[in-house]
């Protein structure tokens, strides 16, 4: 027993139990769930080392009903503090370990809160017991026979319980002034007799009070096992005694053998058996089922103080939770489904047609297992509304995971159960979440995630997204499969050079170009436009935009493939009409006022209610380019292509990025020197190839392009070329820019000026071959927004023309290309003689 070696302060912090009663000299586990005393915990046990920081008072209420206030006992327990462990996920739970030192008597509650602290009086002493026995005839006696009472106790308990010679060590140790009070801890009692126990600071009464339970504790082993050979009601009588607690139970003596209080809170046994319940009803598959039973048995064994018991009870509520038969019945109407995808999108019709096929096989095969879609575009373009608005048209449940910064495969396989606080991964906790196997699951920005020490998530996605391996998932953190066959997954994505190869075979990629500006005026109208409205409290009466506005906004302060920053311009010119419909409206009811006052009494009660307080022909506010400059500002994109290219070395090369196609300038100037070729830009290794590859292209028909002195010395050998790629701090990359940049050598050393209409892409060879590259859709419409009309193609990319919008189509010229010298014949006004004769020659 532990006692203390000084008096007990005078103030010391409450901890209340319920139905338990803690007696000095025994000891306890408590969970403690409550938050004052989750606050005690973390401010006086865990951050503090003195005595008085680990020692407390435990009080029980005074009524042991739930159904009644939670009122303290006037007595309690001082304690001190053993061990604290606890888990803070998936809520904190602590348990202390508590042995009692002495009562104490609370005389009033100092401080509420952050935690109960009472001001205390001590009731008894051990050293003050012991020498009160001493001097106490008859309390020497009464504790000779309590002692000898206790021995038999115990020996009664030999050959039942394996620890009777620790028990009888134990026994041996304590002080007779504390026997009662032991003795009384390890005995069956009800919660009442512990609390008179508690109550009684006499300790003569106390003593007799605790040799009345050791008796009847040792009367109830005698009858124990069931009479034999008697009546059967006898037989009945025993199991009926036995179950009521008049006699103690066989499993009784491994509590004493204990000497602690261990019995079952009531709220987790009724937990356990909810849970139970639950798991016998969830229709769990047959070896899910086994699974959630072996554990159950496990967690019924098992104390809930231990820390594992968490863990147990937190795995089979998941296992409760995941959705494993239920789901929902799609809508399979393809005119509404169709209907409805023109609704909420403009455009992307190659996207539909494929949404609209699904559905339509779905229709014909109810077993279709869901395929992996990946959008691939630039930003702004509506790939994840698109998801969302698949799974409204299926009626399924839709669910986002964001996947961009993860770099940790646990995200997606879950954690092991080898520590507390391991999870599953986002896939079952988005599945758990909607409550059905068969959502619409967006796994947003796929070709962001990237790898570290702890592993990397593209391989753990390469068993979810294959369906022939996905209707057997296995989460590290449930250990069994799991069937995901029936799950639309979609995925989408900026680009794909950044997706590995493995992963990206085992999705179905649609691309999704940018917007033309007749969809951008399109979905100003149906979307963005009434969208902003609403949110800045203006109607469709309070502004008249007309498309030439919305036409110089897409054209001078937006210059993008998607149409988010569209949206942030116009809610901007929002904002600007807000403030003027505003002040129209303050300064209309002003004068309202001003005039109600001037008329009569009989004037103003004709009036009809509510006349002044807004005006009623209000007009509508007229967008128009001045007031655009004033809203947004000077515009922040300018045609310059003229102005660019009106000096020989330029030419508009056009390039595909993540963020749509882009007009790009490559500029070339020459000084005298050694031959050498300088490229700046920011430029990776295929564009730098490509630039030494047009150089080597253009000096070996030096001649034919009159590049050579009167004398035959090739000018080339004593120049230095430098070529540069504006916007330095952009890295630049990608087998497309070679027809650009021989058309630019070519512009500088023939010092003619390419047509300031014409864009140009595609890579050459050694040989004057045009080679043909991708993206282009994307860079036509690039080249569209900047106002060019002619775009110089590859030939083989003839087949992506298909893929353009036809205002698009009919508004621009293609030149399909074989060689070169197509190249440097459409890039040209007119042609110097020896471009000429070079070109003539070839045809």
């Amino acid at each position: 027993m532990v006692v203390p070696n000084r008096d007990l302060p005078k103030r010391l912090p409450l901890l209340i139990l319920k139905d338990k009663v803690l007696l000095p000299g025994s000891s306890m586990r408590i969970a403690v769930r409550d938050n004052a005393s989750l606050r005690m915990i973390d401010t006086r046990l865990l951050r503090k080392d003195t005595l008085s920081s680990v020692i407390i008072g435990v009080v029980p209420r005074r009524s042991a009903k739930e159904d009644e206030e939670s009122l303290l006992h006037a007595f309690g327990t001082a304690s001190v503090v053993v061990q604290v462990t606890g888990t803070n996920w998936p809520k904190p739970l602590y348990t202390l370990l508590v042995t009692g030192l002495c009562r104490f008597r609370i005389d009033r509650i100092v401080m509420e809160e952050p935690y109960l602290i009472a001001e205390v009086t001590q009731l008894d002493k051990p050293s003050e017991q012991e020498a009160e026995i001493r001097k106490n005839a008859d309390l020497t006696m009464l504790a000779e026979e309590f002692r000898l009472c206790s021995n038999e106790l115990v020996n009664m308990l030999d050959g039942r319980v394996p620890f009777v010679s620790r028990l009888k060590d134990m026994l041996g140790g304590i002080p007779d002034g504390s026997l009662p009070d032991t003795l009384a801890s390890i005995v069956k009692a009800s919660y009442f007799e512990k609390l008179e126990i508690l109550n009684t600071v006499d300790l003569i009464e106390r003593f007799k009070k605790s040799l009345h339970l050791v008796r009847r504790q040792k009367e109830g082993l005698r009858g124990s096992h069931p009479p034999k050979g008697g009546p059967e009601f006898n037989r009945r009588m025993w199991k009926s005694n036995t179950k009521r607690g008049n006699m103690l139970v066989p499993k009784e003596p491994k509590r004493i053998s204990k000497g602690l209080d261990d019995d079952d809170d009531n709220d987790d046994e009724d937990d356990v058996e909810e849970l139970e319940r639950r798991i016998r009803s969830a229709d769990l598959p047959e070896h899910a089922f086994k699974v959630a039973i072996k554990e159950l048995k496990r967690l019924k064994k098992m104390p809930p103080q231990f820390p594992e018991h968490a863990t147990a009870r937190n795995y089979l509520e998941w296992m409760v939770d995941l959705p494993w038969s239920k789901e929902t019945t799609d809508k399979l109407d393809i005119s509404q489904a169709r209907a409805d995808l023109d609704h909420d999108h403009y455009g992307l019709e190659k996207l539909k047609k494929r949404v609209i096929e699904y559905l339509a096989v779905r229709k014909l095969k109810n077993s279709l297992k869901g395929p992996i879609l990946c959008f691939v575009g630039p930003p702004g373009v509506g790939k994840t509304s698109v998801g969302r608005s698949i799974a409204n048209t299926l009626g399924r449940e839709f669910q986002r995971i964001s996947l961009g910064g993860i770099c940790d495969q646990s995200d997606i396989r879950g954690h092991r159960r080898t520590y507390i606080g391991s999870m599953p991964g986002r896939i079952l906790n988005a599945l758990k979440t909607v409550g059905v196997r068969n959502p619409v699951i967006l796994l947003d920005e796929v070709d962001k995630m990237g790898k570290s020490l702890h592993g990397d998530p593209a391989s753990a996605l390469l068993e979810v997204l294959d369906p022939e391996q996905n209707w057997t998932f296995v989460d590290h953190y449930l250990n069994i499969p799991f069937d995901l066959s029936q799950v639309l997954f979609i995925a989408t994505a900026n680009t794909v050079s950044t997706i590995p190869p493995a992963l990206l075979d085992r999705m179905e990629l649609i691309m999704v170009p940018g917007y033309t500006q007749e969809e951008k005026i399109a979905i100003t109208k149906r979307h963005l436009l009434p969208k902003q409205l609403k949110e800045h409290g203006l109607n469709e009466k309070d502004i008249d935009f007309p498309e030439d506005s919305m036409k110089a906004i897409i054209s001078n302060y937006t210059r993008e493939a998607g149409v988010r920053s569209l949206e942030r311009k116009i809610g901007g010119v929002c904002r600007a009409v807000a403030v003027q419909v505003a002040e129209a409206t303050r300064s209309a009811s002003g004068q309202a006022e001003k005039s109600g006052e001037q008329e009569s009494k009989e004037q103003e009660a004709d009036k009809p209610k509510g006349k002044s307080d807004k005006p009623a022909d209000r007009e509508a506010f007229l967008i128009t380019e001045k007031f655009l400059t004033d809203a947004l500002g000077p515009p922040v994109f300018e045609s310059e292509v003229a102005q660019r290219l009106s000096t020989p070395g330029v030419a508009v090369g056009l390039a595909w990025t993540a963020m749509g196609g882009e007009i790009m300038f490559v500029e070339a100037t020459r000084m005298g020197g050694e031959g050498k070729i300088t490229l700046t830009g920011q430029l990776g290794d295929v564009m730098k190839e490509s630039a030494q590859l047009a150089l080597s292209w253009l000096r070996s028909r030096s001649t034919e392009y009159c590049l050579t002195s009167e004398d035959g010395v090739d000018l080339l050998e004593r120049t230095d070329v430098h070529i540069h790629f504006p916007a330095g701090a952009v890295g630049k990359d990608g087998p497309s820019a070679g027809v650009t940049i021989v058309t630019v050598l070519v512009s500088l050393f023939s010092g003619r000026c390419t047509r300031s209409d014409t864009a140009m892409t595609g890579e050459i060879t050694l040989r004057g071959l045009v080679l043909p590259v991708g993206g282009i859709k994307e860079k036509v419409l690039a080249a569209h927004r900047a106002g060019l009309r002619r775009v110089i193609l590859p030939r083989r990319n003839e087949k992506d023309l298909s893929e353009l919008p036809d205002n698009v189509k009919d508004e621009m010229d293609f030149i399909l290309v074989n060689r070169v010298e197509d190249v440097l014949r459409a890039a040209f006004d007119d042609e110097s003689p020896g471009m000429a004769q070079a070109i003539s020659s070839k045809l």
